[in-house]
């Protein structure tokens, strides 16, 4: 009798098993419209008009000797009360369930992160599930719904691919800042910081670039040719969850410089020759350590000393100076870069102090480990004390490579 309830048991135990074991909850990629991107435009009176980028999950998949008439994406505008709710309206004009599992991109124009109801809008992603933390925010010129339309990749056709390979490669070159979701709340609810947003729009703005540089923004670079007229860069600035300014391709690279929050990439840069101003110097600088912040307080005045350490590899020599062989020359290159960097970067830190009220750079994280408790910190008050602080910057150049052939000939011995 006890051998057969236990064989009963272990009927019931691998019945069970294999009933787990199956696909009941299975859903088939073609039942999904798979969103990769939201656009967030400023819509009616308190509404909000969203747009939706739904990447078609069969199209540049199709097997060998496979061909389909259908686009890669389709993208629907319409407004809401929130961000929770679209995802069934849309079905009244999409076929397929709508999914979040594939979007990983906030586009948000310039006129609604502007708004101070911006912020509401924006918890509304943390209630919803599906929404990653990771998502990147784009902030855009012109209306988010325009800039989805107008954006045409040429050589990616699949939204999703190409909006992860063109921001993966503007926070590696430096061209614009790492923004995510889970940074601007984070900073936002830190209320001490600026947060940095990913700056793009489709619209080219003439402007004279001769001697300009980096500093330009997204749409100010001249560009001929057939391809994307979409660009990345530049930063967008917000304090208090809210959009206060934008920062120059240049200026959004001193902040990563002299950041303490995460590390810079290596960056390419060129200024003016010292010797002959009418050439250019092409560079490479790296990041080899965080900068060193030293925050001094006396009687509620506060001192803030950066020290600031940059490997440099010096990539062009136009004016054929030979810095590499000419140690004299190459010391008095190397003090007019420390030069010219503290005084671009003093610049940028007095444009903090006068216009944003508030430093983008995470120096609120030093001074935590100067009080004993947070209580005391919150008294103290950073944003409200930044503005008055007096800051020092000293940047150290090390100079590496000089080029793979460091020595140039004569100007005048190849043209005699």
């Amino acid at each position: 009798m006890k051998k057969q309830k236990h064989l009963i048991k272990m009927v019931c135990l691998i019945l069970l098993v294999v009933s787990l074991g199956g696909c009941w909850d299975k859903k088939e990629i073609e039942r999904n419209a798979y969103v990769v991107a939201i656009g967030l435009d400023k819509g009616k009176e308190a509404s909000l008009k969203i747009t939706y980028l739904i990447s078609n999950p069969e199209y540049g998949s199709i097997q060998q000797g496979g061909s389909t008439n259908e686009p890669p994406v389709e993208i629907i505008s319409f407004e809401t009360d929130d961000l929770v709710s679209p995802l069934y309206k849309a079905n009244a004009v999409i076929a397929k369930e709508i999914s979040y599992n594939l979007m990983k991109n906030i586009i948000v124009s310039e006129k609604l992160a502007m708004e101070k109801e911006f912020i509401r809008w924006m918890y509304d992603t943390t209630k919803e599930k599906d929404i990653r933390r990771d998502t990147y925010l784009i902030f855009t010129k012109e209306d988010a719904s325009k800039f989805i339309l107008e954006n045409q990749p040429k050589l990616e056709t699949r939204a999703n691919k190409y909006f992860e390979f063109i921001i993966r490669r503007g926070i590696a070159t430096a061209n614009i800042p790492d923004s995510t979701l889970h940074r601007y709340l984070r900073i936002t609810e830190a209320d001490a910081d600026l947060f940095l947003g990913i700056y793009a729009t489709t619209e080219h703005e003439d402007t004279d670039q001769s001697n300009k540089g980096d500093e330009i923004f997204a749409g100010q670079l001249d560009t001929t040719g057939k391809t994307n007229k979409t660009q990345f860069l530049g930063s967008t600035v917000f304090k208090e969850g809210m959009m206060i300014g934008k920062l120059t391709a240049e200026d959004t690279r001193i902040s990563l410089l002299l950041s303490v929050a995460e590390k810079s990439p290596p960056m390419l840069i060129s200024f003016p020759d010292p010797n002959k101003k009418e050439y250019r110097i092409a560079a490479k600088i790296t990041q080899l350590k965080s900068p060193k912040v030293d925050l001094k307080m006396n009687n509620g005045i506060s001192k803030v000393d950066v020290f600031l350490p940059i490997h440099m590899d010096i990539l062009t020599d136009h004016a054929m100076e030979n810095y590499a062989k000419d140690t004299q020359k190459r010391e008095e290159l190397k003090k007019y870069i420390e030069n010219r960097f503290e005084k671009k970067m003093m610049k940028f830190v007095t444009r903090t102090q006068e216009e944003f009220k508030a430093d983008p750079f995470g120096w609120s994280l030093i001074a935590r480990k100067k009080f004993a408790s947070l209580p005391e910190y919150k008294r103290f008050g950073w944003m409200q004390a930044y503005p008055q602080m007096d800051v020092n910057i000293s940047v150290n150049i090390t100079f590496g490579d000089f080029g793979r052939q460091s020595r140039l000939p004569k100007l005048e011995k190849v043209r005699d």
